[in-house]
């Protein structure tokens, strides 16, 4: 059953396309990487799902009575909000506000849901600390609990390994792995096609001519993807 479905779906910025005539599908527990060139609109397809900006033509369906603050996001960090002044649980509990409302407390639920996640991603023991003093990864995975606390069927990641070591790197990806098989379904940006392709189902490659849209095992033999992996090695 489809959770999201883009239908003829045109984005850009004061009537100047960056994305047009996307169509695509994604199912219950699939995950979808979102590959291809800086400028190709990866992160503006984000931001139009989560309702940041509206489309110029076309439409973002949900499905399976999913909402924008059932969404859980983790958007690519700045060297500011590395520097964030506030606790590891205290960001990760504020994932919990989108879904509240104006309702002015925290439940018993909500700060289960919070000791759930933070056990689940392995920062119990970090909860006190200052959310700067983390390392990177580290502050990767306060952020996914946090996307967790809000997301309850899908989670949206733009660019979650930028920075991160190639060793913190293979773990998020392991994470984001377990979370999927769990039954949450995944929407990934990355620059990281080979990953991309070892731990997704689906790949929606963007291009300036264009657009791919597959299962993995049929995007390894497109031209995309060919003249993709030929212009990285040549790099």
């Amino acid at each position: 059953m489809s959770i999201l479905k883009c239908h003829n779906l045109c984005l850009g910025y004061d009537g100047i396309k960056v994305i047009d005539n996307l169509n695509f599908t994604v199912e219950k527990g699939d995950f979808l990487s979102v590959v291809g060139e800086n400028g190709v609109g990866k992160s503006t397809l984000v931001k139009a799902i989560l309702g940041l900006i509206n489309a110029l033509d076309g439409e973002i369906i949900f499905g399976e009575g999913l909402s924008h603050s059932q969404i859980g996001y983790l958007p690519q960090q700045n060297a500011d909000q590395r520097d964030f002044p506030a606790s590891v649980y205290e960001i990760v509990r504020s994932g919990i506000l989108g879904k509240k409302g104006f309702l002015p407390f925290f439940t018993k639920e909500d700060k289960r849901l919070v000791e759930s996640n933070m056990e689940f991603l392995d920062i119990s023991h970090l909860a006190k600390k200052g959310y700067k003093e983390l390392s990177g990864g580290q502050q990767q995975r306060v952020l996914l609990a946090r996307a967790l606390c809000a997301a309850e069927k899908l989670i949206l990641l733009d660019e979650p390994l930028a920075g991160l070591d190639p060793v913190v790197g293979a773990e998020f990806y392991n994470l984001i792995s377990r979370l999927n098989k769990n039954g949450i379904t995944v929407i990934m940006v990355s620059h990281d096609v080979e990953s991309a392709i070892k731990f997704s189902t689906h790949i929606l490659h963007l291009h300036k001519d264009g657009m791919y849209y597959s299962d993995v095992e049929k995007y390894k033999s497109c031209e995309m993807y060919k003249k993709l992996l030929g212009d990285q090695v040549q790099r």
